[in-house]
């Protein structure tokens, strides 16, 4: 119950020690960081999930778009973490947008690109901040060899049609508690489906 009340204070979310997906989801994504040595992480969104990925990986990069949450979150980072700012952009038409409310004229095209400036592949991404479809569309070609998606309150339609739209992709759907809400909620852990031998 302590969580419900942490939503809008960080000190109190990281004194939950655990990122804000379903419990199942959180299960299943320690038991993968615990099979991948020396993992590595991309995260869009960055919170209580940031430090949590940071004491199971060698190395997360979160991208953030508001850039005041991301300077009171680099105080409680270790040094395998970082989190990168990349602010969205006014526009009467954005190329990518959010339909959150009250990001409807933004451009998130930067956000979503930043993870070019990070190279190689990930064990692991975090698709949980802004512009999630277009976050996922470009994560998939980023993951390494067994490699999983984490995707974020897919009780939304539009997330669940983002994911529909990925034919290469195996999902696990976990429904259940998460420690932040007082009522279930849906979090998507997606792998690229392994092709024929040879």
């Amino acid at each position: 119950m302590r969580s419900w009340f942490a939503i809008y204070d960080l000190d109190e979310m990281l004194a939950v020690g655990l990122p804000w997906w379903t419990f199942a989801a959180v299960d299943e994504v320690e038991r993968h960081l615990a099979a991948t040595p020396r993992a590595r992480v991309l995260e869009w969104g960055s919170g209580a999930s940031t430090v949590w990925l940071a004491a199971r990986a060698a190395e997360v990069v979160a991208i953030e778009h508001d850039p005041a949450w991301a300077d009171a979150m680099r105080p409680h980072l270790p040094d395998n973490a970082t989190v990168r700012t990349v602010a969205s952009v006014p526009s009467a038409h954005p190329a990518v947008g959010s339909r959150k409310p009250g990001f409807e004229r933004q451009d998130f095209t930067a956000y979503v690109a930043a993870a070019d400036d990070v190279p190689g592949e990930f064990d692991l991404v975090v698709v949980d901040g802004r512009a999630r479809e277009a976050c996922l569309a470009a994560a998939l070609p980023r993951l390494a060899p067994g490699g999983m998606v984490v995707f974020d309150n897919v009780d939304r339609r539009r997330y669940r049609d983002a994911i529909a739209q990925h034919a290469a992709v195996e999902v696990l759907w976990t429904r259940g508690r998460t420690p932040s809400l007082p009522y279930p909620t849906r979090t998507a852990l997606l792998r690229l489906q392994e092709g024929p031998a040879g």
